[in-house]
C-alpha cells in the first residue's frame, strides 16, 4: 500500500468497505478469491505473492 500510496479507503471499493479492509490488514479475515482477483488486477500483484497472504 505504501509503495503505491494508497490508504484503507482506496482499497474499500475493491475489497467491501472500510471495515473489512481493516479486518484484513488486521488478519482477522482472510482474502477471498474475488478480492486476489481485484487485487491482482488493479495493483498488478502476482498470485503467488496474493495466495501466500491468505
Amino acid at each position: 500500500m505504501a509503495e503505491q500510496g494508497l490508504c484503507q479507503r482506496d482499497l474499500a471499493a475493491w475489497l467491501g468497505g472500510e471495515s473489512r479492509v481493516s479486518e484484513i490488514l488486521n488478519r482477522k479475515r482472510k482474502l477471498t478469491a474475488k478480492m486476489m482477483k481485484a487485487l491482482h488486477q488493479r495493483l498488478g500483484l502476482s498470485a503467488e505473492v496474493l495466495l501466500a497472504a491468505a
